[in-house]
């Protein structure tokens, strides 16, 4: 229900517009000065204000009015205003039309007057931002079609369309590259929110200083760079689906930031005061532990008790072995199709390979090889050496003499290896490793790494 705001000194006044609106569908709140009408604004989400311009304290410049429509400038309050004048103040009204003021009504009004504008600009208001969202987003998301047949894959399927049906959130757990925001889009496309919009956003790859910005959108103004206004992810998806993947990477002060708006769904636009509400549906996503983390008091289990109403984990791809060659045959298909080689097919020998490979990728890293394959081979035949899958065979005798190192040394051998085995792509590397492009860059700067270096 769209709720009004009435702002008038005369009691007769407000009473009447309140009965003609309530009577139409409007719910009603009434302030008798600016000074609680700005009180009201900050506390309530209000969807139109009907201001009178003229109060006990100064009964005919517009004042007063015109005071307040400024301050809701200057606080970067876009609430759709329609003022209240007599004929004799015209001028008034034009003065407000200067200040964002988007109507104005002539007193006394007729009802049906009153109604038609209000309604008018309320849908005008809520058309606006429903453009600005679909500018802000634009591309729908496509369908998703989950290619598996293991028992254990077409379970997690038949559970995650259950879930889909309700607004629970979801946290989808599992290693990296098992496929989860490819399961979040899927129970989007399954859910009575299929038709509006699936909204993605890697919390790893957010800067903190950045974080409310991208998350809840800012004002022109609000801070340097702040050129022009920017909607948040939380307003994009509001009637879709919010999909917040790598949940487990959030710092101390983010988590509690999120927690707000999971338990209230009201957020405020960096540079407002006016509290904002989202109805946006949250899918999470995480490779991470989240209760070794909790034991280690780096995530809040509050907030976990609110991102996994429904848990799904997806099982790696070494433990469902009935989809691998499913899923080979479809990604042969479909790279071949991007890079236009016809009549691509995997040999007897490349099938036995792909299915004694252990995949720590998991799918992301059998999307790559299968890409890779096709792009390199010479030959409509994709044979064993074109799938290049050497690189986590180690003998028994290389892990016997494998050096003893701390994590920072193995987390760098690691990268190094993995950018030297994809000949310097940066890109390539941080996918097949499961990191995100911010991730692997701090790393390159952390250890002092030049890709470069790495190509040949």
């Amino acid at each position: 229900m769209n709720k009004v705001l009435i702002v008038d000194d005369q009691l007769d006044v407000r009473m009447s517009a309140s009965i003609a609106l309530c009577n139409h569908g409007f719910s009603c709140i009434e302030a008798d000065s600016p000074m609680q009408a700005m009180e009201l604004v900050i506390s309530e989400t209000i969807d139109l204000i009907l201001l009178d311009m003229n109060f006990t304290s100064d009964t005919t410049s517009g004042k007063e009015g015109l005071t307040f429509l400024a301050q809701l400038q200057n606080k970067n309050i876009h609430i759709p205003v329609v003022v209240m004048t007599g004929w004799a103040s015209i001028d008034i009204a034009v003065q407000a039309m200067q200040l964002n003021a988007v109507d104005f009504i002539e007193k006394p009004w007729k009802n049906t007057r009153l109604v038609a504008i209000v309604k008018q600009q309320i849908d005008s208001a809520k058309l606006h931002k429903e453009n600005a969202r679909y500018t802000a987003l634009n591309r729908p998301s496509a369908p998703q079609e989950y290619f598996a047949q293991s028992p254990v894959m077409l379970e997690l399927l038949a559970k995650a369309k259950r879930a889909a049906m309700t607004d629970a959130n979801i946290l989808l757990t599992g290693e990296n590259g098992t496929g989860k925001s490819l399961l979040a889009n899927y129970i989007h496309q399954h859910s009575a929110r299929a038709d509006n919009r699936f909204v993605s956003v890697n919390m790893g790859a957010i800067p903190e200083s950045l974080f409310e910005s991208e998350l809840f959108g800012h004002k022109k103004g609000a801070f340097t760079d702040a050129k022009e206004n920017r909607l948040g992810r939380f307003d994009i998806a509001s009637d879709g689906t919010l999909f917040l993947d790598e949940i487990g990477t959030l710092g101390a002060s983010l988590q509690s930031k999120v927690l707000r708006v999971l338990e209230t769904g009201e957020y405020e636009v960096v540079g407002s005061s006016q509290t904002e509400k989202t109805n946006a549906r949250i899918i999470s996503a995480t490779n991470a532990n989240l209760e070794q983390m909790i034991n280690a008091d780096q995530f809040r289990r509050d907030l976990l008790f609110r991102l996994n109403t429904i848990e799904l984990h997806i099982p790696p791809l070494r433990e469902r072995p009935e989809d691998i060659t499913l899923l080979a045959e479809h990604l042969l298909t479909k790279h071949s199709t991007k890079y236009h080689r016809n009549n691509m097919s995997l040999s007897s020998a490349a099938h036995t390979a792909i299915l004694q490979h252990p995949w720590v990728g998991n799918v992301r890293e059998l999307s790559h090889s299968i890409e890779r394959a096709v792009i390199m081979s010479d030959q409509t035949m994709i044979d064993v050496n074109a799938l290049s899958l050497n690189i986590n065979h180690h003998s028994d005798d290389a892990e016997k003499n494998w050096p003893l190192l701390t994590l920072e040394e193995g987390e760098k051998k690691t990268i190094i290896t993995a950018i030297k085995h994809f000949k310097g792509n940066v890109i390539e590397a941080c996918d097949y490793l499961g990191m995100s492009k911010s991730a692997i860059y701090r790393r390159l700067e952390k250890f002092d790494i030049d890709p470069k270096n790495l190509e040949s």
